[in-house]
């Protein structure tokens, strides 16, 4: 069973929060990941649980050089503080492997040799056509055979969400065709290697979800809780992100952006907070945070 890849260890009781923050270090900290990071630290801490940091460290094209060492710094400078030692993605690749071998031997995979191109042409969604085939090479990319095919979840913040069916039930990939491993593998692996329990993040992952929830029930294994905050998008538009080169936060000056990001998420913070230390103002949002008071929508323009 995939069960036994897992340590035994790896048994959350029910109870348990364990809630992580998970940044790639293709770049600094700016607001949109503050909110994420401020989020996922809040729920866990007025839970009495566990929060957990995880660098997401398995695509080095993209990844900026000492962009890790600047995120734990910046983390901390805003008096978010992570319960036990930060997991490294690029440490993981045994267990990656375990898990591929285990889905290779049971067809639960396959190899593709697809272009996004062709499937561009197609319409955008892969049809599962190297299923079929008898003979792939395998320098190719590996997706899973998505049996599960969750369409529809609910969302602790959102409510429920229906997904795009043609994309929910697609055949993801979990190796890419440069050999790197897929982002959908790893997040379902370590979530359960880390024991995770809820998952605060951003709505731009609330479609990838549906994904990672067939995962985990292909795997027979409990997943989180997941919680979706809107994004910060600029006034055209945009979501903040490194690609779209958004600012880092001041780590010198903390205190306004984690009023910013307490209003951003409807915590209705005091403007003495603005005069208080960081330690002061995590403290207050500790003892205020509710997750009903996070607005639903999808996205909110914060740069006007």
């Amino acid at each position: 069973m995939a069960s036994s890849i897992f340590s035994s260890k790896q048994q959350r009781p029910p109870t348990q929060y364990r809630g992580r923050f998970a940044p790639s270090p293709s770049g600094l900290l700016h607001f949109g990941s503050l909110i994420a990071a401020l989020a996922s630290y809040l729920d866990a801490k007025s839970n009495k649980g566990l929060w957990l940091v995880r660098i997401e460290d398995i695509d080095p094209p993209r990844e900026q050089a000492g962009a890790s060492d600047e995120i734990l710094k910046t983390l901390e400078a805003f008096g978010l503080h992570w319960d036990e030692s930060v997991l490294f993605q690029s440490q993981q690749s045994p267990l990656y492997l375990e898990v591929l071998n285990y889905l290779a031997e049971h067809n639960l995979s396959y190899y593709c040799h697809c272009t996004r191109a062709e499937i561009k042409k197609v319409g955008g969604i892969y049809q599962n056509h190297c299923r079929y085939l008898a003979h792939v090479n395998k320098n190719s990319a590996t997706r899973i055979i998505n049996s599960q095919k969750i369409i529809r979840y609910n969302d602790l913040i959102q409510g429920i969400v229906e997904c795009n069916p043609e994309l929910a039930q697609e055949d993801f990939t979990l190796v890419r065709k440069d050999g790197l491993f897929a982002y959908q593998l790893a997040v379902v692996v370590d979530d359960i290697y880390q024991n995770i329990s809820h998952v605060i993040r951003g709505c731009d992952l609330l479609e990838p979800t549906a994904r990672q929830l067939s995962f985990f029930k292909l795997l027979a294994k409990r997943p989180p809780l997941y919680g979706h905050i809107p994004l910060a998008v600029t006034s055209e538009g945009y979501k903040l992100s490194k690609q779209n080169k958004a600012p880092a936060i001041d780590i010198k000056n903390p205190q306004p952006a984690l009023h910013a990001a307490l209003t951003f998420l409807g915590q209705q913070p005091p403007d003495e907070l603005l005069l208080m230390t960081t330690e002061q103002i995590i403290t207050w949002a500790i003892a205020h945070w509710s997750l009903a008071n996070i607005p639903k929508k999808r996205q909110i323009n914060f740069f006007n």
